[in-house]
């Protein structure tokens, strides 16, 4: 029996097509390019087969189907968070599936999570690319293969026939509610809004602007969690194809994957790495001539979509790649061989020149910092990851968490006036937040301190919003929002009945923040002026909430395993498959570095009487705020010294209690000892 394959494309797919032909080939020379998506028609994807089977120096994929061929149990594992059984109606969907070859391992190791066959397969496998009898080819090949064996009964293999987008909008839509052969509805899958996918939205936010600024009287602001019965959703997304996109591009298209925060729904993703020059050209160029057979059939698909297979005449055009190592940019090119005019039609033509080149295709490589930038950007966080032998291409398992932690520094940052935080900021904090304070700390350790010297939990959830509340005080020159029960900082309640209760205390919170958001109500809609003393309130009050939900979760970490809770949302590591990783990487090949002499500059200019300076007040230019005690840059000589690469391990630590030092210091606090076993 033929696979079921569902067909997504728009009625008007191939005039979209058209129109980005026309739109790339009317730019000047220099700048012309066309579609990507023209190599993969039916004859391109079988080309492209040719490539990854008999070019050995297109590496990417040799090294991504090492990995799955040697991990792809550890992978699945991973994914289901270790349980060794997979629930009912489960859904594994691939974006650009290919051949299957690479996939088939992971299919094959689903099936392994499925203990009995049923007639109803309790996983199904939705392959997604564009042209439906390769989609049919490929899946009757893995139906028919021993492969398909073990799937019968466990893994149902679908086909969807589209775009990325067309995918996407049909998850989004409802389109999984159904099984289509029985047209039975999943009780697992409903239709997702915004609000499930992402915790911050996936556009740009203004600084002053806030869809929804009321709070209500809720005790708290919610963390975005599914309903019990949605199962997860399983995104992959292999050979390295995220690299197409344009920088900017891959963090949208990522934001935009239907991963609902917190649920258990991962992306198994496959990046290439930033690798040697040569080693990425010459993997997009073999000498046997496969890529360019693969790149020049493109000419024949654009020509077809213009209304004449050949309209492009394969022999006045040549393929030329080439990489930037500073951009970590492989770009592929049609050179024109001599001038030379296309007719579209009596009215339409274009001209090229000898030696220009016309874009086809981009691949982006990612080093780490690339990696971990575009997973902030993205809002997700990784899980685990697997690199094939050489090091020269990885895959990530990745999760919608329910909140991120920015990178001080995002690679396509844009900053405010003042460098103030925005909504979408404050929004992301307060998530934090309230996951720390509501979700880690159980009630019976509310009146509990983790560390001696700092004061019980429930007291920090009270001290956040009154802090913000008094500078928001005596900034607009308003009275307090605090209740009068509230005490003063300094005078701190001996007995638990004196301190105010988690109700009232999270009401409060919730006024507080209502008024905050007015203020940046007003300043939107001009009823109040922005000026740089507004912007200190703003950033100071921002600042203080972090510093305390980092030193919080410091001190709560002195209580995991005897109070603390583990964050909700968020997958636990899978510490064995880790611990594999860790103790394989390579150790520094010394055990200090030596740093210094330098001269080291500290502190900011940035002196608080300015802000009532009226030249300075309302200059909006970006501005760096500091604390009282770091204002004045100073200029310190260091002199050399040496220092370790790397903090000392819990693993060192202890070796060393165990040994000479076990009556020199104390057994962390955060560590617990369980049938003999030291456990953190």
């Amino acid at each position: 029996m033929s696979a079921q394959i569902i067909q997504l494309h728009s009625e008007n797919a191939d005039a979209n097509i058209s129109a980005q032909i026309v739109d790339g080939l009317r730019r000047p020379a220099g700048q012309k390019e066309l579609p990507t998506m023209l190599l993969y028609d039916e004859r391109g994807l079988r080309l492209y087969d040719d490539i990854t089977t008999k070019a050995p120096e297109y590496y990417l994929f040799g090294a991504e189907e090492e990995i799955l061929k040697n991990k792809a149990d550890e992978i699945v594992q991973v994914m289901h968070h270790g349980e060794t059984q997979v629930s009912a109606d489960e859904v594994v969907l691939e974006l650009g599936a290919g051949a299957l070859r690479k996939t088939s391992h992971i299919l094959l190791s689903l099936s392994k999570l499925v203990s009995d066959t049923s007639f109803r397969a309790p996983i199904t496998y939705y392959a997604l690319d564009l042209e439906e009898r390769e989609i049919e080819r490929t899946l009757g090949e893995i139906s028919a293969s021993e492969v398909g064996n073990f799937l019968k009964g466990k893994v149902n293999t679908k086909g969807l026939c589209g775009t990325y987008q067309d995918g996407l909008k049909f998850v989004l839509d409802g389109g999984l509610n159904f099984d289509n052969d029985s047209n039975s509805v999943l009780p697992s899958f409903r239709r997702l809004s915004s609000g499930d996918i992402s915790p911050i939205s996936s556009t740009g936010t203004s600084l002053f602007t806030d869809e929804d600024s009321s709070f209500g009287d809720s005790d708290s602001t919610p963390i975005s969690t599914p309903d019990e019965t949605q199962l997860p959703l399983h995104f992959l997304f292999l050979g390295s194809s995220l690299g197409n996109f344009s920088r900017e591009g891959a963090v949208e298209f990522l934001r935009s994957l239907p991963l609902r925060a917190g649920s258990g729904d991962t992306l198994l993703i496959g990046m290439d790495h930033d690798n040697n020059k040569a080693v990425i050209e010459q993997a997009y160029n073999d000498p046997q001539n496969y890529t360019r057979a693969f790149i020049m059939n493109g000419l024949r698909v654009a020509g077809r979509a213009l209304g004449n297979e050949a309209m492009f005449q394969e022999k006045n055009w040549e393929y030329v790649n080439r990489y930037n190592p500073e951009r970590r940019q492989h770009e592929a090119f049609f050179k024109s061989k001599c001038d030379q005019r296309i007719e579209v039609s009596c009215q339409v033509h274009y001209q090229f020149l000898e030696d220009e080149l016309v874009k086809i295709e981009q691949s982006y490589k990612f080093s780490d910092t690339d990696a971990f930038g575009l997973f902030s950007e993205s809002n997700l966080r990784p899980i685990q990851r697997w690199t094939d032998s050489s090091q020269r291409y990885s895959l990530w398992l990745l999760e919608r968490p329910t909140f991120v932690f920015p990178l001080l520094k995002q690679p396509t940052m844009t900053l405010s006036p003042f460098n103030a935080p925005n909504i979408e900021q404050w929004r992301l904090l307060w998530s934090a937040w309230d996951c720390i304070t509501l979700r880690m700390i159980p009630p019976s350790m509310l009146y509990q301190k983790p560390i001696d010297l700092r004061h019980i939990c429930l007291f920090y959830l009270g001290h956040i919003p009154t802090f913000l509340d008094i500078h928001l005080s005596r900034l607009l020159e308003e009275p307090n929002t605090e209740p009068q029960s509230f005490k003063p900082h300094s005078d701190v309640p001996e007995k638990d009945e004196e301190w105010p209760s988690l109700s009232s205390i999270l009401q409060f919170q919730s006024r507080v923040r209502a008024r905050l958001l007015k203020l940046y109500s007003d300043i939107s809609s001009h009823r109040m002026a922005f000026t740089r003393k507004i912007a200190r309130v703003l950033f100071m009050t921002f600042e203080h909430e972090a510093q305390h939900a980092e030193t919080l979760l410091y001190m709560l970490l002195q209580r995991a395993g005897t109070g603390t809770l583990p964050p909700p949302g968020f997958a636990i590591p899978p510490w064995e498959s880790l611990a594999v990783v860790w103790d394989a990487a390579p150790l520094p090949k010394t055990k200090t570095v030596t740093l210094g002499p330098a001269a080291v500059t500290l502190g900011h200019n940035d002196a608080e009487l300015n802000d009532v300076d009226p030249v300075l007040a309302n200059d909006v230019d970006v501005h760096e705020f500091g604390w009282d005690n770091e204002h004045g840059v100073r200029v310190v000589q260091v002199g050399k010294f040496s220092i370790d690469w790397r903090p000392v391990t819990n693993g060192e630590f202890l070796d060393f209690f165990s040994g000479k030092g076990q009556d020199l210091v104390r057994v962390p606090v955060s560590w617990i000892e369980e049938d003999g076993e030291m456990k953190v």
